[in-house]
């Protein structure tokens, strides 16, 4: 079995955010250096030009915004009550799960494509609630 502790899979699913993050900043930040665009051209919510791979990055990025909270907590809450073997037993699981997410995500949008995203969003609500209930046990 492959083993990843809870903390680590925290930091790594830190880094993969960050790394969405940074792919449609950069091209972002790109276009405004090279005068193409102007700093206030983005505003949240609204329809863009960028390309879809872009859109989708930012996408992918705002779906880790979401729950890295709430895997933060249980990872947190697991090691505050000297509980860390609940989450560390499933944390590469947990990870695998949200980066192959994206991963799908960015590769792009069909019928299959959200489907697969689908799933390995519910494995992962799946896999925090049984973290919570290894807690609470």
């Amino acid at each position: 079995m492959l083993h990843m502790t809870g903390m680590t899979a925290l930091l790594l699913f830190t880094v993969w955010t960050l790394l969405l993050m940074f792919t449609y900043v950069g091209y972002r930040v790109i276009l405004v250096f090279a005068g193409k665009k102007k700093a206030d051209a983005w505003t949240r919510g609204a329809q863009t030009d960028d390309p879809g791979f872009v859109v989708r990055a930012s996408h992918a990025h705002l779906n880790c915004v979401e729950n890295l909270p709430i895997f933060a907590a249980i990872v947190l809450a697991a090691y505050a009550l000297n509980k860390s073997a609940v989450v560390d037993q499933v944390a590469i699981y947990y990870l695998a799960a949200r980066v192959l997410q994206s991963l799908v995500h960015l590769s792009g949008v069909s019928h299959w494509r959200v489907f697969v995203r689908g799933n390995l969003f519910i494995i992962q609500g799946l896999l925090c609630f049984y973290m919570v209930w290894g807690l609470l046990a």
